[in-house]
């Protein structure tokens, strides 16, 4: 998706844990879970109350405490183990490079954790929608991650991967994968031009995907060494992809343009899928985005992770332990060791240090990066003016429900509801993301129940006097609580679009504000991610104005999502490797499918 990008530049040019003891200790499973959480029907939830990590379908603890000196030494340290700093760690450490991922939080997966309490519930605490995570082939880097670990993945494959409630349409929009399904559904609640439309363009849609497909992420480099990977083997890809190049980097909605997808349904539908994609619609989301995962969603199953998200995090965490590296939880970074505008390693909460010979690769947001981790006078006023100046994208408003399950069989997992159509969707609250993950995986709830995760969009700046914890748990509490039941009130009549009867169907509840978002995945702002606008700012890739200093995560390549949030670690990692050894795991692929 990032491929042009880096060919322009290329060739252009806790949580905290104890001192003493830093561990890798049980991995518990809690989002430690919202910053003042209900149960209905039960007891009130705070952080720090215990909770296990599931892994595969039973409930262990996998790692063990382990007294470390006040210094060690390490080749590529990484800060954060959320999906783009596992995969970074997981390419390393299949190269022979001795990693350690130092994570705040009791467990690894950043947004993409889940949580519960022992009572048969099992929350998703971030993505839910997952394709391509066993297709070497496609666009999703994990599934050549875990191929180059040696990992393979329990999924679920599912259809639709969606459901787009419109309130003027008759019915909703089934959003299936396979294109001819969505060509068929797009005629039925929008008329036959859009429908012609779409499979008018669906040949050039396909060759576009082909194209992308054709240089893998894992050829990827960040730096001029990639023209040499280009040349030697991917010249004929590149060649294909050139004719859409003018389009890549560009706005979606010129693409659509081009492709003669003008029909107003048909560009409504596109908006919504944008708007899930990037938080911005077609005019603001870069069109390799928006064009991937159309081309993926017809190209490869939609899967589901056996065990939700943290099925997926343990299977990177184990190719990481399998090739020698190691995560580290409750292991909080205060920060980094800069000198001569060089990374040197890391100093934790209660002062020990970590040296990196290689690299320090930093998983946390690009404001979390330069404000907080950065010693301050270590880079320009310049740069970060730069930096303050970069949009972010708002919080979230979370729902986390567990509800009874009788009557309902047939619902479907994916949900996005659109409040009112005279709204801009990137308003505030007018579209809900709804995912009921029990649907694909039972086991993620008791029996005869389902667990839902609802959310939407929400401005920080209502928040920002709960900042602080004294006062948000004192004398604020109560405007605190207020403000969470009135922002989610919304969740509930979304909800109630899907399941009609769901305030009777309630058995667990929790509320989760900007505060929650921003506290647990130390987010600056709670942001989903920037907002960076197609055609007119670019994502800024990997490196830093810091030598040996990398980043990975939903900062750095177009797309917020796991495919980009992977390609970044993964890009991250190859640009401290050598091209052979990029070769190696590039031959590696291919021999895996079955091609020499």
């Amino acid at each position: 998706m990032a491929c042009i990008d880096i060919l322009k530049e290329s060739i252009d040019a806790g949580r905290e844990g104890p001192a003493q003891a830093h561990v890798v200790a049980p991995r518990r499973r809690a989002m430690q879970a919202l910053s003042t959480s209900h149960t209905r029907h039960g007891a009130m939830h705070r952080p720090g109350q215990d909770a296990r990590m599931r892994v595969g379908s039973s409930w262990k603890p996998i790692f063990t405490t382990r007294i470390r000196a006040t210094q060690e030494e390490t080749d590529a340290v990484v800060v954060g183990a959320g999906l783009g700093g596992l995969c970074a760690a997981a390419m390393l450490a299949q190269h022979g490079h001795r990693v350690l991922v130092l994570e705040s939080h009791t467990q690894p997966g950043g947004a993409a954790h889940a949580f519960d309490f022992g009572d048969g519930f099992h929350y998703e605490a971030g993505p839910s929608f997952y394709a391509g995570m066993r297709d070497t082939e496609g666009l999703n880097p994990i599934a050549a991650v875990l191929a180059l670990v040696g990992e393979e993945l329990d999924v679920v494959e599912y259809e639709p991967l969606g459901t787009y409630h419109f309130p003027s349409r008759s019915r909703p929009m089934r959003r299936f994968g396979k294109v001819e399904l969505l060509i068929e559904e797009i005629g039925e609640l929008g008329g036959e031009e859009g429908a012609r439309q779409l499979k008018e363009a669906l040949p050039k849609l396909r060759e576009l995907a082909m194209a992308l497909r054709g240089i893998p992420v894992a050829a990827l480099r960040p730096d001029i060494g990639v023209a040499e990977i280009m040349l030697k083997r991917y010249m004929p890809a590149l060649a294909k992809l050139g004719k859409w190049a003018r389009f890549l980097n560009g706005p979606t909605s010129v693409l659509l343009d081009h492709l003669g997808l003008k029909d107003p349904f048909l560009r409504q539908y596109i908006d919504l899928e944008c708007f899930l994609l990037s938080g911005l619609k077609a005019e603001g989301t870069v069109a390799a985005e928006w064009a991937s995962v159309f081309g993926e969603s017809d190209l490869t199953p939609v899967e589901f992770p056996h065990g939700g998200s943290a099925g997926l995090v343990n299977t990177l965490v184990r190719g990481i332990e399998k090739h020698g590296g190691e995560v580290r939880l409750r292991s909080h970074v205060e920060e980094l060791i800069v000198e001569n505008n060089e990374a040197k390693g890391v100093r934790l909460r209660g002062g020990h240090i970590v040296h990196a010979r290689e690299a320090v690769i930093s998983n946390a947001t690009m404001w979390d990066t330069y404000y907080h981790l950065v010693p301050k006078g270590a880079l320009p006023a310049s740069f970060l003016d730069e930096v303050a100046r970069a949009p972010a994208t708002p919080s979230f408003m979370h729902l986390h429900l567990g509800i009874a399950a009788d009557g309902l069989e047939g619902l479907t997992g994916h949900h996005a509801v659109v409040i009112d159509e005279s709204r801009d969707f990137t308003a505030p609250r007018n579209v809900c993301m709804i995912s009921i993950a029990s649907t694909w995986d039972p086991s993620l709830a008791p029996p005869g129940h389902h667990v839902i995760h609802a959310y939407t969009m929400e401005l920080w700046d209502d928040w920002e006097e709960f900042q602080d914890k004294k006062y948000r748990l004192g004398e604020g509490k109560a405007k605190y609580e207020a403000l969470k039941r009135e922002r989610s009130s919304v969740l509930y009549e979304a909800l109630a679009r899907v399941i009609p009867d769901i305030h009777e169907r309630v058995k667990k509840e929790m509320i989760g504000s900007p505060i929650t978002h921003a506290f647990f995945l130390r987010r600056y702002k709670g942001t989903y991610g920037p907002g960076f606008v197609a055609g007119k700012q670019s994502f800024p890739g990997p490196t830093t104005p810091i030598k040996k200093l990398l980043r990975a995560g939903d900062s750095c390549l177009p797309g917020i999502g796991v495919p980009a949030v992977a390609g970044s670690g993964v890009i991250a990692a190859n640009s401290l490797v050598s091209n052979a050894d990029i070769f190696s795991s590039l031959d590696k692929l291919e021999r895996r499918r079955g091609r020499n």
